[in-house]
């Protein structure tokens, strides 16, 4: 009698949960579901012996904390193409009809959120894992399963017995409203859009939080070795059918026409729509089609993304506040009256520099139009003089530091302004921290922004040198730490005198020296101590270090405090110098590489890795000096117009390695990418 009324209950609350989150037309009451839910979450508790993993009550989430474990995808998740222009959009339909004919095609919203694949096996969900690199994703599956939008078991029963399904989960801005609000009044750093927001919540140690935050998740794509359709339509109106929230904004078009029509009335619609999106995605429908046209080695050549323009708005500049960077850059910021843009609420903007707020003639009180640079960071990009007050005087730029009063300089070809005080100036300080903390730098794992500046407010970190004196008794009574945090981070301190000679360079925050410069550094000089007594004609001669890099390495060694840190960093055991070199081969050597995109079988540190070991140098811009792009997906398209205006070669990650394997040859045909 119990498992049968736990078995009704479940089916209930499945049958209004997708009333609810999927077709958004709800049957019962809140109170009626939540009593229902009460219920079954009783019974579950006093039964535990017919607990189920799909069960609706799992939606709740849990307060256990979890790892996320690397996955491989069965089916890579490669990207799409990218377009911002009607007529690059109408090249590429006649190429296709070149290819296959006329043809349909299905016109879909671009959703702004992060990708995701789900895995069903039997008609019940196995696996969740987001993109991550294409080949590889974390498994977020206890987390997509408070996701009240994705089925647990599929409806109906003629789903393949294995297939995976790919999706956006998105943050719908009334969620990403609330919890920007409850951060607010809780002193938290505010979520910058809903994109990054729904990304932090997917990879949040604990579901119960990922429950509470309100995400949504819309399918768009099948993939499996024997799925029965024949065209992509047809396996969306079947996903829809089998319980998947697939959006119904998307239309069959067969023709450039009905397509530019199609975008037309998206690009003005998207403002009322309830989530985030940017564009629109044309695919080709017919699956045979699809295979006839094929794909290059980073994306499908039958789809394309149409990005929407900058969405752009008008409102009122209040004031302008002064952010210090790390360097000592000096940012203005404008202060807004708050203004809805691209489904957020914006109240600051970038204002770049003198130079930029000069030109714009920018001054409190005016009406400014605001847009997204590429719907994330806002920026000011004019003026409504005719809404200008007539008593309106020009704005002076600060001459001293907002933070420590110093005088501001600027130097010779540099738009910004600067604070010189480094060793006095709070933001400066703590920026530096943050910066030798990083990833690329020392990895100093348990330690963020936020625990930074709680280190610093208690006297405890000063400078970089003071993180090797810190003690565990001495963080575990710090607020959000505790023992076990407390030793992480001092274990992570220490494992980082591990780090090698390059990536400490890097971490010292040198002025201009970027990861790419202090590799060669470090390779050149081969040890800190021979950079710190180099003369400026000794530095130029390591790879791609100018005068302007020369002279700021000068200016950091002639600081005392900084001879100071460094002594302190030496005594704690920090590596100063380079390990000895071994060379895998030189078939690379004399050629010079620039690594740009996303691959599907390394990562571009693994790539450089590859360089620097067959005997070949990376360098970081594209010049007339480079002999080879190794191109992954999303390349800049800036590198890409360069390359072609230098006559640079670009070649594919399967080219790269072939160079590798053959001696440093160049296969004479591009190598095939792997299929969507």
């Amino acid at each position: 009698m119990v498992r049968e009324r736990i078995e009704e209950l479940r089916r209930q609350l499945e049958f209004h949960n997708h009333k609810y989150y999927v077709e958004n037309a709800p049957a019962i009451s809140d109170f009626e579901f939540d009593r229902l839910m009460r219920e079954l979450q009783e019974l579950e508790a006093a039964h535990p012996e017919f607990a189920d993993p799909d069960s609706p009550s799992v939606r709740v989430g849990s307060d256990i904390t979890s790892e996320f474990r690397t996955v491989r995808h069965r089916y890579p998740m490669l990207s799409l193409g990218n377009t911002y222009s009607l007529g690059e959009l109408h090249e590429f339909l006649e190429r296709i009809e070149r290819e296959a004919g006329p043809v349909e095609y299905v016109c879909e919203l671009k959703f702004d959120g992060t990708a995701i694949s789900l895995t069903y096996e039997n008609g019940r969900l196995l696996r969740a894992v987001t993109r991550g690199d294409g080949v590889e994703g974390d498994d977020v599956t206890a987390n997509i399963r408070t996701v009240r939008s994705v089925p647990l078991r599929l409806r109906g029963g003629d789903w393949p017995k294995f297939f995976e399904i790919r999706g956006e989960v998105l943050m719908p801005y009334a969620s990403f409203d609330k919890i920007n609000a409850e951060r607010e009044a809780a002193g938290e750093p505010l979520f910058a859009n809903p994109r990054n927001a729904a990304a932090g919540t997917l990879k949040q140690q604990q579901s119960a939080v990922v429950a509470r935050r309100g995400l949504d998740c819309t399918l768009y794509q099948l993939s499996g070795d024997d799925l029965p359709f024949q065209t992509h339509w047809q396996s969306l109106q079947k996903a829809r059918e089998w319980g998947f929230k697939v959006s119904d904004c998307a239309r069959i078009c067969r023709s450039a026409a009905e397509v530019d029509a199609f975008i037309a009335h998206w690009d003005a619609a998207r403002r009322e729509l309830p989530f985030p999106t940017d564009g629109v995605v044309i695919k080709v429908n017919s699956f045979a089609e699809r295979r006839k046209i094929g794909f290059t080695a980073k994306a499908p050549k039958w789809a394309v993304a149409y990005k929407f323009k900058a969405e752009q708005a008008l409102t009122r500049l209040l004031s302008v506040d002064f952010q210090v960077g790390r360097t000592g850059a000096v940012t203005p910021v404008a202060n807004l009256e708050p203004v809805r843009l691209a489904g957020t609420s914006v109240r600051r903007a970038t204002l770049h520099n003198a130079e930029q707020m000069a030109l714009l003639d920018i001054r409190p009180g005016d009406m400014v139009y605001v847009e997204k640079g590429g719907e994330i960071i806002p920026k000011i990009t004019g003026v409504e003089l005719s809404e200008r007050p007539a008593d309106s005087r020009p704005f002076k730029y600060i001459e001293v530091c907002p933070v420590c009063s110093t005088p501001l300089v600027r130097y010779e070809g540099e738009a910004k302004h600067y604070c010189p005080n480094q060793s006095g100036c709070r933001p400066q300080i703590i920026g530096r921290i943050i910066h030798f903390i990083r990833r690329k730098a020392m990895d100093i794992d348990g330690l963020g922004e936020e625990t930074v500046e709680l280190l610093f407010h208690n006297g405890l970190v000063r400078d970089i040198s003071d993180l090797y004196d810190l003690r565990a008794e001495q963080l575990a009574p710090l607020p959000r730490l505790g023992e076990k945090s407390a030793e992480n981070i001092v274990r992570s301190v220490q494992a980082s005198l591990g780090v090698p000679f390059h990536r400490v360079l890097f971490g010292l925050g040198i002025r201009f020296v970027g990861e790419t410069t202090a590799k060669y550094l470090a390779d050149h000089f081969r040890s800190l101590d021979a950079v710190m007594h180099a003369s400026r004609e000794e530095l130029v001669e390591a790879d791609e270090v100018g005068g302007k890099i020369a002279d700021a390495i000068l200016d950091y060694f002639a600081d005392a405090d900084n001879l100071r840190i460094i002594g302190r960093l030496r005594d704690a055991g920090v590596q100063f110098a380079a390990e000895e070199r071994v060379l895998a081969s030189e078939v690379l050597a004399g050629k010079s590489f620039v690594i740009s995109g996303r691959f599907a079988d390394h990562s571009r540190d693994e790539l450089k890795a590859l360089i620097e070991a067959h005997g070949g140098r990376n360098l970081a811009a594209v010049s007339a000096s480079v002999d080879f792009i190794v191109a992954g997906e999303n390349m800049g398209p800036a590198k890409l117009k360069k390359a072609e205006k230098l006559g640079v070669r670009i070649i594919s990650e399967q080219e790269f390695i072939a160079m590798i394997q053959g001696g440093g040859a160049v296969p004479a045909v591009p190598a095939q990418g792997e299929l969507f």
